[in-house]
């Protein structure tokens, strides 16, 4: 064994018996393990909700088209129609279980987006609060928050691309006002209180809102869509 070896093996053994030498009786726990709380807050929509859920047909076309390399692109040929009702049904968020639902990472989104309105660091509700899902997404196996209230209607708005800037037509799922939802949170009681999570979520649904047309999308001032309010029982 060369030198070089031989101070490896010495520096590993002096390693070791650190190690071990710590672990005794004396030493004491500077962790402790997180108290974490779970509840389930009522909301209910004080405007309309729109949902825009990835469709997995658009899914596999992106995919077909990377996966094929690089194939010489074919000149356009006639454009194939738009089939408006097959894009409302494929905008919805529909669970293993068959309901519809909303991903539990809007209401996060939410929750995080609502700090700004309090002297509540971002990154703690980042690490600190969790959405506990009802289900999962029946394509992307996302976690979802069931909608208990209300019923969906086939809702058509015109939509700027941004990256053209053209005008297209997006056949989009709507809920009245009134529709309503189960909110599972489970958050660190070394950072927020039951009454620090009940009031952020009031403001999330007063401020922020959720899903399409919300007002703290980053690429609108918001359409008055996805607020909601608490519902005390």
């Amino acid at each position: 064994m060369g030198l070089k070896n031989l101070a490896r093996a010495d520096a590993l053994k002096l390693q070791k018996k650190q190690v071990t030498g710590n672990i005794g009786t004396g030493a004491h726990a500077k962790v402790t393990p997180p108290p974490m709380r779970t509840v389930r807050i009522k909301i209910e929509g004080t405007v309309p909700l729109v949902m825009n859920a990835f469709s997995a047909k658009a899914h596999e076309m992106i995919r077909c088209k990377q996966s094929s390399g690089t194939q010489a692109k074919s000149k356009r040929g006639n454009r194939e129609a738009k089939d408006f009702q097959a894009c409302y049904e494929a905008a919805k968020h529909i669970s293993t279980e068959g309901w519809l639902g909303i991903p539990v990472m809007a209401f996060k989104g939410a929750l995080i987006d609502a700090c700004r309105t309090t002297e509540i660091k971002m990154t703690h509700a980042k690490i600190g609060i969790f959405i506990v899902g009802d289900g999962y997404d029946k394509n992307y196996s996302v976690g979802l928050t069931k909608i208990t209230k209300g019923e969906p209607f086939y809702f058509e708005a015109p939509v700027r691309i941004p990256s053209s800037g053209a005008i297209d037509l997006r056949a989009r799922p709507m809920w009245n006002p009134g529709w309503q939802a189960v909110v599972t949170i489970r958050f660190n009681l070394e950072l927020f209180s039951v009454e620090d999570i009940t009031n952020l979520l009031w403001r999330a649904g007063e401020f922020c809102g959720i899903l399409e047309g919300r007002a703290s999308s980053k690429e609108s001032n918001g359409q008055n869509w996805g607020h909601f309010t608490l519902i005390n029982e």
